[in-house]
């Protein structure tokens, strides 16, 4: 049974973030091993935490975008969080067991082995994007780690900072996890973590690696980019077009993750463009409660800006369903494709981040290589083929956090394949078994036995020592 560490009295801290924070560091000072046992019942606190409180966590996210579709809520932040926590918790006690690692033949009577334990305290920052599933996924690994968590939720997502600041606080002490409403960034990333977990834009992400390395504190980094997507010529255009463009709509293209631009065949893109009107309209008729609003009136005006900016330089706008225009009142702007963009639009330069879906054509598939590996490395890279040769050649020739092939965005929600970015798309990974390593100290411990020969090595130096280094040197190839 979890209870609160004895004899931690409340400290005199500035802020309370530095509050908390002492407080964890203190009780962890007193417990730095959390059991097993400890572990999941923290885990199942969490999943009841979320799962009793669905409904209410649902209204506080719609509350926060002004209007977020409640099905995509309950999909991709209620299950996905609560999965998450089912494969830690599932997978946990098999992680945390310590493992046996070979002993060189010089030291034959010895033992070797690897001790996981927990790095301490973690940090997380979490987006407004995905503002649960971006708190639960690193949280369920860390705490499965043994480690005490600190979460800052982004300003955008104050209503439901405010809920699972109040649902946690009622169910775990905060010497295990704290949800800090309120908190500033610059405040948050400068406490000596001794792990942070950070998603959210490159920009910032520089930021919080700076402020991070004043504490030498380790971090993971989840930041995006512009995801290509592939489509050749060998694959049914109408499957793909139901793919790509469920993942790039979903969450009204909010999503680190989604299709940020598409390459088709040259010749292909009318086809395309006549698909898509037919399958968007259907699946959005209206700007109703199913598609959700961009996040803030900044993200608005960026995006009408960006739509504005590709058609003054030459590129066509195609708004995929007739009669429907942008509302700035409910901040939704209907599925939109550029065709043709060129690199000198402000849509082929910087994260979309919205329901604007870029088209560029290719007659072979070494102009797209060239294309994506003169950018910078992606979060995650889409290829429709069924030729297993071009899938082998783009994979080994490309480089990118992540990859689906025939579909976009579902190696994220693989628990057992590690989640995370490459260069300007991040740093680090987690999800499943790596993201319980990423959490941990791998502690390498070597036990001397009662009887050594080390003993023939020590000085002062003889013959006798050079005799011997030749032979080790001929019997440890």
């Amino acid at each position: 049974m979890i209870k609160p560490t004895q004899d931690i009295a409340p400290l005199d801290t500035d802020t309370e973030s530095q509050r908390v924070f002492l407080r964890q560091r203190e009780a962890y000072q007193q417990e730095p091993y959390i059991s097993y046992s400890q572990r999941k019942e923290l885990l199942n606190k969490v999943e009841r935490i979320i799962l009793d409180n669905a409904d209410e966590i649902t209204q506080a996210i719609n509350t926060d975008y002004g209007c977020r579709s409640v099905t995509e809520t309950k999909f991709l932040e209620i299950f996905t969080s609560v999965d998450g926590i089912r494969h830690s918790k599932k997978h946990m006690r098999k992680w945390m067991k310590q493992q046996r690692r070979h002993v060189p033949l010089l030291y034959a009577t010895a033992k070797n082995r690897v001790i996981p334990q927990p790095k301490g305290i973690v940090g997380i920052v979490a987006p407004w994007n995905y503002p649960l599933f971006l708190v639960m996924s690193p949280l369920a690994n860390a705490v499965a780690a043994g480690n005490r968590c600190m979460v800052k939720l982004a300003s955008n997502s104050s209503n439901l900072c405010a809920l699972l600041a109040e649902k946690f606080a009622e169910q775990i002490s905060q010497e295990y996890i704290a949800i800090l409403p309120g908190v500033k960034a610059s405040e948050f990333s400068s406490l000596a973590f001794d792990h942070l977990c950070f998603t959210g834009s490159a920009n910032t992400g520089k930021t919080v690696m700076r402020s991070a390395a004043d504490n030498l504190t380790p971090l993971t980094l989840e930041l995006g980019g512009k995801s290509p997507t592939i489509v050749c010529d060998d694959f049914d255009l109408e499957v793909a077009a139901q793919r790509i463009l469920y993942a790039k709509y979903l969450n009204a293209g909010q999503t680190c993750l989604a299709p940020d631009y598409l390459f088709l065949p040259e010749g292909k893109e009318h086809d395309f463009i006549s698909l898509a009107k037919k399958i968007v309209s259907h699946r959005y008729p209206s700007l109703n409660d199913d598609y959700t609003s961009v996040i803030d009136n900044k993200a608005f005006s960026r995006l009408q800006e960006t739509m504005l900016d590709a058609q003054s330089k030459g590129a066509t706008l195609v708004n995929l369903v007739e009669g429907l225009s942008a509302d700035s009142n409910q901040r939704k702007i209907p599925p939109i494709l550029i065709v043709n963009p060129t690199d000198e639009m402000t849509v082929m330069q910087e994260e979309i981040f919205g329901p604007i879906l870029p088209i560029k054509t290719y007659k072979n598939i070494d102009e797209v290589l060239t294309y994506i590996n003169e950018r910078d490395r992606p979060l995650a890279l889409y290829l429709f083929t069924n030729n297993r040769e071009t899938e082998q050649r783009v994979i080994y020739n490309t480089m990118s956090g992540g990859v689906t092939i025939n579909n976009c965005l579902l190696h994220v929600s693989q628990h057992d394949m590690p989640f995370g970015g490459s260069g300007t798309s991040g740093m680090g990974q987690y999800h499943g078994y790596e993201g319980f390593l990423e959490f941990s100290k791998l502690r390498s411990v070597f036990t001397q036995p009662k009887l050594s020969g080390l003993h023939l090595l020590y000085p002062p130096y003889t013959d006798v020592h050079t005799k011997i280094y030749k032979t080790l040197i001929r019997l440890f190839r």
